[in-house]
């Protein structure tokens, strides 16, 4: 039954927070217990935007109606220009891999010391 622009459940009481369709609007929460109290339809999945904080909320419920969610931490990144080369965090260490020569160098060098400790 339809009250309104709301479904209204068995007990009369209207729910709003349900959602039997997908939509591409946002849905904003406040904070954790927004998005605990949002309620959503069976077989149906919600992305809830905090309000308060950086943080998306995938709400679930399966076929019984037992809701599940995962919290998702989002941050805001810079828009690269096309001619700005790639570069590593400053936190990243840098990595520098040897040639074929460098190792057959330290195979050479290896090999001098196991021949020098034979000798002892």
């Amino acid at each position: 039954m339809i009250y309104g622009q709301y479904p209204v459940n068995y007990y009369g009481a209207q729910a709003p927070s349900i959602s039997n369709q997908q939509n591409n609007s946002l849905i904003w929460v406040q904070g954790m217990a927004g998005a605990k109290s949002y309620l959503v339809a069976p077989n149906n999945t919600v992305q809830l935007w905090d309000s308060e904080a950086q943080t998306i909320y995938l709400k679930s419920a399966d076929a019984s109606g037992m809701p599940s969610m995962k919290v998702l931490d989002y941050t805001i990144r810079e828009a690269e220009t096309p001619n700005t080369p790639l570069q590593a965090p400053s936190n990243t260490p840098v990595v520098e891999y040897a040639t074929k020569d460098d190792l057959t160098a330290l195979k050479g060098e290896i090999i001098d010391m196991v021949r020098e400790e034979m000798k002892v």
